[in-house]
């Protein structure tokens, strides 16, 4: 049901899915989808606050899932587990930042509710009267005497997702200028004559450091610039989590009847996240579905596949984790994608790669058109410099030889050097 800005409509479902959603297009600024925990109108601290940084929150009742592109259309993913929410808190704020432009240059702004049970539509509100806002309040979720309800806000601030998380509480770090100026050089004090000193009283234990403040950065891979470090991220410890979204946007005939081929893709396709791996002690192999090969977080190779999402339906897509406590185990990875069933190539297929470090910001990328009847594309390509460990967008399509495996093809393009075997899942 479509709602004006300042109505309101009682929440029935236990646990909701929130979608903003816009059109993208030239000269659209990127958008990002937060929620803002809130009790008595700020958060607690600054772990309220979820976003792409900070996609879950500690008591597992909000989570940032993601974004989908369908054709032109875009959506980012928030679920609100109603009935989870901790009794202190009284309003979930729904959000959006948009990254590089001003929500004036956004078409088709929107936010809709769903019962992430049963997939009704609960609400929606649509924005259309953003101007030069840099973020942007469109609805709330709220308490009021015992039941859920939804409020159409559109509300716009100039300041960007700093002034907005900065307004409801969250202190945020900020990049500090550099000064060039050379610092003054003090003469070193004339020698002094050394004197016995009593001896000093035990040490206190150190005070706990103080919580840092939310980092609002993301890194953007793109052929211009395609590689970043990890190092100098911050990201260097924790889960690394490697996700893969993708949407087929419409059927197509023209390029497979040019190949003489059927190549449509159908709602049926499969596909599958994978890595080859090789150690620090020469060890090399590869995480994948199939042969049920999904790798261990805790144990060599240090990589784990989360699962096999046959469909492409689910928000969370296919999810790869690596653990970077053991980043000096690491020689390369190569994160890859092949068609399992449903289609023979990539044609058409609208995907995004997103990289999340549990420290330091994440690092995302889409894929180009396939204009090759590609079965398999190599992702990225992680690869530990002297202990700088630096992801590169690959984003390659390759065509295997007649009989040769996806698996094969990626091993030869990249120098893998193992023996393969047919598997299945």
């Amino acid at each position: 049901m479509g709602m004006l800005k300042g109505t309101n409509v009682r929440i029935p479902a236990p646990a909701v899915r929130v979608e903003l959603g816009w059109r993208s297009g030239p000269g659209v600024p990127d958008v990002d989808a937060s929620a803002l925990l809130l009790a008595a109108g700020k958060v607690r601290s600054d772990a309220d606050f979820v976003f792409y940084n900070q996609a879950v929150h500690s008591s597992g009742a909000v989570r940032h899932e993601g974004k989908r592109p369908a054709g032109d259309a875009v959506t980012d993913t928030l679920t609100v587990d109603l009935a989870a929410v901790e009794p202190a808190i009284e309003t979930v704020v729904l959000a959006a930042s948009a990254d590089g432009g001003s929500f004036g240059q956004v078409p088709g702004l929107h936010i809709r509710v769903f019962d992430a049970a049963g997939g009704a539509e609960l609400a929606r509100f649509d924005s259309t009267d953003a101007t030069v806002e840099t973020a942007f309040v469109l609805g709330e979720l709220y308490r009021r005497q015992g039941e859920w309800k939804f409020r159409a806000v559109g509300q716009g601030y100039g300041s960007g997702l700093a002034g907005l998380a900065t307004d409801f509480g969250i202190s945020v770090d900020e990049p500090q200028p550099v000064s060039e100026r050379p610092a003054p050089v003090t003469p070193a004090p004339p020698a002094q004559p050394v004197r016995q000193q009593p001896a000093a009283p035990a040490p206190q234990a150190a005070p706990p450091p103080p919580p840092q403040p939310v980092r609002l950065t993301k890194v953007t891979l793109t052929k211009d610039a395609p590689a970043v470090s990890l190092t100098k991220q911050g990201g260097t410890s924790g889960a690394l989590r490697v996700n893969l979204n993708w949407q087929v946007h419409k059927q197509f005939k023209s390029w497979g009847q040019k190949l003489g081929k059927a190549m449509a893709l159908h709602s049926d396709l499969d596909l599958d996240l994978g890595a080859l791996f090789e150690l620090r002690d020469g060890s090399k192999g590869v995480v994948q579905a199939l042969g049920n090969s999904f790798g261990s977080l805790h144990q060599p190779p240090f990589i784990h596949l989360d699962g096999d999402d046959r469909t492409g339906a689910s928000a969370a897509g296919e999810n790869l984790t690596v653990n970077l406590d053991h980043i000096a185990d690491f020689r390369r990875i190569l994160v890859f994608v092949t068609i399992y069933e449903g289609a023979r190539s990539f044609a058409n297929l609208n995907a995004t790669v997103t990289l999340q470090p549990q420290h330091g910001a994440p690092i995302d990328f889409s894929l180009d058109e396939c204009t090759v009847p590609s079965p398999v594309c190599a992702l990225a390509l992680i690869t530990n410099n002297g202990g700088d460990l630096v992801v590169q967008r690959e984003a390659r399509y390759l065509v295997p030889d007649r009989g040769v495996s996806p698996q094969r093809t990626l091993d030869r393009a990249y120098g893998w050097g193992m023996n393969w075997t047919p598997g299945r899942k």
